[in-house]
């Protein structure tokens, strides 16, 4: 028997079991309320997902072409909108994530409005989201689910038997739409104590997997900008513990931490590491320290501070703000201790933001890695502040180079111009752009590729096109032409927003509370049904 079946045959007996009462309620009615809200809380999508993930990360470590994908998501319904459309184009959300970026929650979710990526926005903003985006993923299974249940009802009415047992099956094998969530929790927003308070309520709201970063929490920068201070070992493992007993608190014992490196960008410091032997991991921190050596007390000025380094006293260059710096081409040994010592200290996966997406330069990192920590692994940012077409030119044109191949037609510093668009070497770039994430998990243990904000991007582009075409000759059929038409041919859910905004679900939910006395929206008279 079909298990929606089952299930509505169980249910019959407890409201039967109610006397008179009850004669009023449909069990199968209340099966497919119960079916629509699977989840009934954040804890739940949380184990939930982080069953799945730990699922894709062992099958990663089998076949790293198992490799797993997300695009960031500023809004529940944009979240929402492409779980449909996966499912859609895919059959299945197998390997595809959410991610949540802090960038966006600034940029796009703050109460004082836009806010550079430096942490400024309210904290209780980031699981506020999370929420969010798990609220629309389970209203598009309540939409979906329902169309189904209208499905069965047709095929009934018409008696079509063949046509119940196939919508019975696909019922009873529903895929749900939510999925695993990566979620930025910056850099802790504060102390440890801090870090654990937001990622407890992070994980309530339902979130499986939490990234969090080494830098200065009151001094977080943007990873693509400049002025990025790192934290001694210490201080960063504090918060990744603070992360993992939240999650264990609330009985969530295989939730995800991730563990992000800023170092290979970071030239500062705000505090030299407190070390207690030589060869410790505060010995270590301090030992990329820039700075002079000195031999005696008459080297140090007023103010000074003065560390023992490598066996010798090393007076640290401070800057005028107070911080120090690290030697220069140092990121890459910071970048390969932050990683070792953070997976040997409870972290699961790794994150190494990078200047430019090349393949070689992360796997020679991941190398020294996996060296001490052979199951590494990373998130990776397939970031749009990357300039992916002129780094893939430029990697094309050095390649071609090094091989002694003529690149006398091409201008290096130019390469970004249409004119190189139809080229060989332009046609090169692009096709290792199209690869690049599976040969990237192939070659530099990127077990997760993520775009961290492009609906941000596709929204501001769509509008600009849209915009441009509506205010100007186009006039309405800009908006026709541009979108309508294109939503229709392309079968886009929201062509009919009604039906996308619950409004099918309201007319069921009327029938099961008021039967035949329902006012219902879905009538003749409705325009969705031109669509």
């Amino acid at each position: 028997m079909s298990a929606y079946l089952d299930a509505v045959a169980q249910l019959e007996q407890s409201v039967k079991g109610q006397g008179t009462g009850w004669n009023a309620i449909s069990a199968e009615y209340a099966v497919r309320m119960q079916l629509q809200n699977r989840f009934k809380t954040g804890l739940e999508i949380a184990q939930y997902t982080a069953n799945l993930m730990r699922a894709d990360m062992a099958a990663y470590d089998a076949d790293s072409s198992q490799y797993t994908q997300s695009l960031g998501c500023w809004h529940g319904f944009i979240g929402q909108q492409k779980l449909i459309s996966i499912k859609k184009h895919f059959g299945n959300t197998k390997r595809k994530y959410l991610y949540l970026s802090g960038w966006m929650i600034a940029a796009l979710r703050s109460d004082f409005g836009p806010l550079p990526d430096q942490s400024m926005h309210e904290k209780t903003a980031v699981p506020a989201l999370i929420e969010e985006l798990y609220t629309f993923l389970k209203q598009a299974d309540a939409r979906e689910l329902g169309g189904l249940f209208r499905e069965l009802d047709a095929a009934r009415a018409a008696d079509d038997q063949a046509k119940v047992t196939a919508t019975l099956a696909k019922i009873d094998n529903f895929e749900t739409h939510v999925v695993p969530i990566i979620a930025d929790i910056d850099a802790g927003f504060g102390n440890e104590e801090a870090t654990y308070l937001l990622a407890k309520k992070m994980i309530e709201a339902g979130a499986c997997a939490i990234q969090i970063e080494n830098q200065v929490s009151d001094e977080k920068q943007c990873g693509h900008q400049d002025g990025k201070v790192t934290v001694p070992h210490a201080d960063f493992l504090a918060k990744i513990n603070a992360v993992r007993y939240a999650f264990l608190e609330l009985g969530i014992e295989n939730g995800i931490i991730v563990a992000r490196t800023d170092s290979l960008g970071a030239g500062l410091t705000k505090q030299i590491a407190v070390t207690k032997t030589p060869g410790d991991l505060g010995d270590k921190y301090n030992s990329f320290l820039d700075g002079d050596y000195i031999q005696s007390a008459d080297d140090i000025q007023n103010g000074d501070v003065v560390v023992k380094a490598n066996g010798k006293l090393l007076k640290p260059k401070r800057l005028a703000s107070g911080l120090f710096q690290f030697k220069a081409g140092s990121g890459v040994d910071r970048v390969v201790l932050d990683c070792i010592t953070s997976l040997q200290n409870g972290a699961d996966l790794l994150w190494i933001e990078t200047e430019k997406p090349h393949i070689g330069q992360i796997a020679d990192m991941v190398n020294r890695i996996r060296e001490a920590v052979p199951n590494a692994k990373l998130v990776y940012n397939n970031s749009p502040s990357f300039n992916w077409t002129l780094n893939f030119r430029q990697q094309v044109f050095d390649a071609w180079q090094a091989e002694g191949k003529d690149v006398s037609a091409y201008d290096r510093a130019k390469l970004m111009a249409v004119e190189y668009d139809t080229t060989e070497l332009a046609l090169e770039a692009d096709n290792r752009i199209r690869t690049f994430q599976a040969d990237a998990a192939r070659e530099a243990g990127i077990f997760h590729h993520l775009i961290t904000l492009p609906t941000y991007h596709t929204a501001a582009l769509s509008t600009d096109n849209l915009a441009k075409e509506y205010f100007g000759a186009a006039g309405m059929l800009g908006y026709v032409e541009g979108v309508q038409r294109k939503e229709i041919r392309q079968g886009i859910a929201c062509v009919k927003h009604q039906n996308m905004s619950g409004s099918d679900m309201g007319d069921d939910h009327k029938e099961y509370f008021s039967g035949d006395a329902a006012l219902k929206a879905a009538g003749k008279d409705n325009t969705m049904n031109q669509f």
